[in-house]
């Protein structure tokens, strides 16, 4: 291991240099604190590793992106959502005897508790349901013990990847009035999600397969994507050896922000906004070429990827296969194509590498497939869900983990007496 050398009001440190299979490097500051009494100052953590993981790794300037070491390239076009949640969960691909029997267990315990449904009871049908998933994912644990073992852990991991689904379901069911569709053991992961959505009791529905194709791409696309504000979210409320489902709710709530888990809705919404100006999506392209505007192109670039997305790559092609095969006639979907276009074209997106990313191809299918609007955040979180886990499970198994609790730079008053009220 080699070491950098910091030069700090004339006194010189040493400090360790960390470098990752990938070749990532990082200076580990760890006791600068209590050599130097100095802390590294990084507002949002960009420049600050908070662990060492092997879960994912992303090079965003190549547009690289791996789960356990396997090409997002190669796992969204080969496996299923359910190999996916067990390659991340447990760190390799299952053999087909484990994949059967991680399937069934998944189909098994889809079931919410009966007195749980009495919980959406109490929900207005103007909840969002990402509100109802945060808080009915911790409610889960109340029925369950916590993890003593591993056989208890895994049990725990099996419950909540299979609930989570039925929960998201019976949450949109709720917000339209309709009675929920209970799951069903012998569909797919994604299969069994889309049936309870989009079911109605007394009458047949057959999931469509490129519905079935495209959702289970979609859920592999958002599986993980290294530290970012929701994974992290996890990790920081695990580490205060917080159960499962209270740092996955926690993960819930912060993926459901806007500049996050929510910029595929932010999209929609912005095509709607232009449809009811007219339709003029080019007035927006300019409009997003002048700072002084105010407007910000919603779904086009990534604080990530600085060349291209290889996730938005894999969905351009699914969106054209869902709308193809579909047939949907939608203005919203013919404005999204036109600013595709525009920006694939126009100099000034391309020089700036302003491509349009996952959450503009993911907003247009979801748009297509008619799962709403307010919906799409909780299908980011089903595809995420495996990624945690794999985040609080990793973070929980590490030897030298700790508690959280990042320093600051205090910049408010010096001390100062205290002033009574009738001297005030």
């Amino acid at each position: 291991m080699s070491n950098s050398k910091l030069d700090l009001n004339g006194q010189e440190y040493e400090l360790p240099v960390i470098v990752g299979t990938e070749g990532e490097t990082a200076v580990d500051v760890l006791k600068l604190r209590a050599k130097s009494g100095a802390i590294t100052f990084d507002p949002g953590y960009g420049n600050t590793g908070s662990c060492a993981s092997a879960i994912t790794f992303i090079d965003g300037e190549k547009g690289i992106l791996r789960y356990r070491g396997y090409p997002i390239e190669q796992v969204a076009t080969a496996a299923s959502f359910a190999e996916v949640c067990y390659l991340l969960v447990y760190g390799e691909l299952p053999n087909r005897a484990e994949y059967e029997e991680f399937r069934d267990l998944l189909a098994r315990h889809t079931l919410l508790h009966e007195d749980m449904k009495k919980f959406f009871e109490g929900y207005s049908t103007m909840a969002h349901p990402m509100a109802i998933l945060s808080s009915m994912v911790g409610a889960v644990s109340t029925y369950y013990p916590s993890a003593e073992s591993d056989e208890d852990l895994n049990l725990n991991i099996i419950r909540l990847l299979a609930k989570t689904s039925t929960i998201a379901a019976f949450s949109y069911k709720k917000s339209i009035g309709q009675p929920f569709v209970y799951p069903r053991n012998d569909l797919s992961y994604t299969e069994n999600f889309l049936h309870m959505m989009f079911a109605v009791p007394a009458e047949t529905y057959e999931v469509p397969p490129v519905l079935d194709r495209a959702l289970n791409l979609l859920l592999i696309l958002h599986a993980d994507h290294e530290q970012n504000c929701s994974t992290s979210t996890v990790r920081m409320v695990g580490s205060s050896e917080a159960s499962l489902f209270a740092s996955i709710s926690a993960g819930i709530s912060a993926l459901s922000g806007p500049l996050h888990g929510g910029a595929n809705q932010k999209v929609i919404e912005m095509l709607e906004k232009i449809r009811q100006d007219g339709g003029d999506y080019q007035k927006y392209m300019d409009m997003a070429k002048d700072k002084s505007s105010g407007f910000r192109l919603m779904g086009f670039g990534h604080r990530v990827y600085k060349n291209f997305d290889p996730r938005a790559t894999l969905l351009k092609e699914a969106a054209d296969e869902v709308l193809e095969q579909l047939g949907v006639a939608d203005p919203l979907l013919d404005i999204a194509r036109n600013l595709e276009d525009t920006a694939l074209k126009d100099d000034y997106f391309v020089e700036r590498k302003l491509y349009p990313n996952v959450d503009f191809y993911s907003g247009i299918i979801y748009r297509a497939m008619s799962i709403p609007t307010e919906m799409f955040t909780v299908l980011f979180a089903l595809g995420r869900l495996p990624g945690w886990i794999a985040h609080w499970k990793e973070m929980r198994s590490d030897p030298d983990g700790r508690i959280h609790r990042p320093r600051q730079v205090y910049v408010g008053e010096t001390e100062r007496d205290f002033v009574p009220f009738d001297k005030r």
